[in-house]
């Protein structure tokens, strides 16, 4: 007897984009290669999980609801997407910390350095952040950027020039590169399955995350991601990049706020270390700051 062939799920929309290259900063790119599931692939595999099988005892969008609000991750580690990249080096190295995925990277101890960098327009430079020790600040001034924007690409082009010169003299390709600047593009073949890809995006998407990384993490995001999964990203937005969490101090303090109790939200700020009391001013740690900005958002006045 013939057995019944298997076929994998194919999704209309992800199928339109296959091979197509977004493109990112100034010679970035993003392409999909392959995917595996879709939104019914994660609901399949949480009836399973439960003994319901393929019966349907809820709606498809309220059972993804349910797992991303109570953090039920495996099943959407059944999806898995397959992506090229072109992408500067010091923003990869931020990327390639993600070590849940599977990554091939170009090799510049077999090939010749992909020739292309990253420059910077002169209002693209920023200040470093006061607050944040490795995050950014205001922009810099356009007439000081424009000198910068010069000297980096003087260096970008010395850079390559020597590169060049070491490969023209036989120099070994592993030895040559080594004075090439973070700003080379590289490439690679990126696989990571939605779990940890909804991860990435939840830190890389976020406002405190480097503009780069960020431009790269907005694309995956909205032009892929909510193409191939509409419902887990819609649970996405809803239960994680936009959501708040409250530490239990928080949850306290905000409590005493809102019942017109600002002296206990004060004693629990200081007790925990949050605000100190120097020259008759407050002085706020980093996890206040980041407490205030929740404060903010729920439309609650700060009492310091």
């Amino acid at each position: 007897m013939r057995s019944k062939e298997t076929r994998r799920h194919k999704d209309a929309q992800l199928d339109k984009i296959l091979g197509q290259k977004y493109e990112v900063l100034d010679d970035g790119f993003i392409r999909v290669v392959d995917y595996l599931g879709s939104d019914s692939t994660i609901v399949q595999a949480a009836r399973v999980s439960y003994g319901a099988g393929t019966k349907k005892s809820s709606e498809d969008r309220a059972l993804i609801n349910y797992l991303m609000r109570h953090r039920h991750t495996t099943p959407f580690e059944m999806c898995e997407l397959k992506l090229h990249l072109r992408v500067p080096m010091d923003c990869w190295r931020q990327w390639i910390r993600h070590r849940t995925a599977n990554v091939n990277e170009y090799s510049t101890r077999y090939s010749i350095a992909i020739d292309s960098a990253r420059t910077t327009k002169p209002d693209e430079w920023r200040m470093q952040s006061t607050a944040n020790k490795q995050g950014s600040g205001n922009n810099i001034d356009v007439t000081l950027g424009e000198r910068l924007t010069k000297s980096e690409k003087e260096l970008q082009l010395y850079c390559r020039k020597v590169y060049e010169e070491r490969i023209r003299l036989g120099v070994a390709r592993e030895q040559a590169r080594k004075d090439l600047p973070l700003s080379t593009y590289t490439e690679a073949y990126w696989k990571i399955d939605l779990h940890n890809l909804l991860h990435f995006l939840a830190l890389r998407m976020a406002p405190e995350a480097q503009y780069e990384i960020r431009q790269y993490a907005n694309i995956i995001g909205h032009e892929i991601v909510k193409k191939w999964v509409p419902m887990t990203w819609e649970a996405f937005l809803d239960y994680r990049l936009n959501s708040l969490t409250l530490s239990s101090k928080e949850i306290s303090i905000v409590s005493n706020l809102i019942n017109d109790k600002p002296d206990e939200a004060l004693k629990i700020m200081c007790k925990n270390g949050m605000l100190t009391m120097e020259n008759k001013k407050w002085k706020q740690t980093g996890e206040a700051r980041e407490f205030e900005k929740k404060l903010k958002g729920l439309g609650i006045n700060i009492p310091w």
